[in-house]
């Protein structure tokens, strides 16, 4: 699910233009953030047999929950109506969007802030089983951990050597991406299994495991993971439901890079 700073309303595919800079260029968003084309194509499908009906927003939560479903996790109710955001906040990503160098204590804050609690932030991270980081992300945990010129000693020997590999301490590797998991491309509980053999890769999964609240949850993931598809879809739900727009508050757009 991509979600904007202030919520589920789909600002995130609005386009720059000569006087306005949308999100999708914010640096916690570019060269992340993708599949922008699927949800335009989905839109322009829609379009045709049902103009000005389903929001972008809507297309984005159902293409959300089909992208989990197709890769082998949970199914949710996916409620409908969102109304398209007229704007966007470039500056305001930095500050609102959860960054993966962070406190678990200020990533726990900012779900606060939008009425999600600290599970959700267990259980949500786990969309980290799916995708790839960029390696500028990860680099000082892989060479010089809180500038001690050293690697981090709790990351697992094979998992480092794997890591520096992918991601050589150069410049040039910074936009290299390595895996977020070990299994990419399917939905499972890889992901905490990873985080409990100390091999999480971002700073932020492997902190789960060092809080005794959140480590908990964490090796409860790693060995059940049909509880995790449970509170995974429960907490998707909820997450989809932050800062909804409807009727007036909205539009919807006739193609999602644009307001109309």
């Amino acid at each position: 699910m991509i979600i904007r700073y202030s919520g589920c309303e789909g600002s995130i595919l609005l386009d720059d233009t000569i006087d306005f800079k949308g999100e999708k260029n914010a640096p916690a968003n570019r060269n992340s953030a993708r599949g922008y084309e699927v949800i335009d194509s989905i839109k322009a499908e829609v379009e045709k047999a049902c103009p000005s009906t389903v929001s972008c927003t809507d297309i984005l939560a159902l293409a959300a929950r089909e992208a989990v479903v197709m890769t082998g996790g949970p199914y949710w109710p996916v409620s409908l109506g969102r109304r398209d955001g007229l704007t966007a906040n470039q500056a305001a990503v930095a500050q609102e969007l959860p960054s993966p160098i962070e406190s678990l204590d200020d990533i726990t804050a900012k779900f606060t802030s939008k009425g999600l609690d600290v599970k959700d932030v267990v259980v949500l991270s786990g969309a980290h089983t799916l995708g790839f980081a960029q390696c500028f992300l990860i680099k000082r945990r892989l060479f010089n951990f809180k500038n001690t010129g050293k690697p981090d000693p709790a990351l697992e020997s094979s998992a480092l050597t794997s890591l520096q590999g992918m991601c050589p301490n150069k410049d040039a590797s910074n936009a290299n991406l390595a895996p977020l998991d070990s299994t990419t491309t399917r939905f499972d509980n890889s992901y905490y299994t990873n985080i409990v053999n100390n091999a999480g890769l971002l700073d932020s999964d492997q902190a789960l495991l060092m809080n005794p609240t959140t480590g908990e949850m964490v090796r409860s993931y790693s060995s059940n993971p049909y509880q995790f598809y449970s509170d995974f879809a429960a907490s998707m739900v909820k997450l989809s439901s932050v800062g909804v727009l409807t009727g007036k508050n909205g539009e919807i757009r006739k193609k999602c890079g644009s307001v109309n």
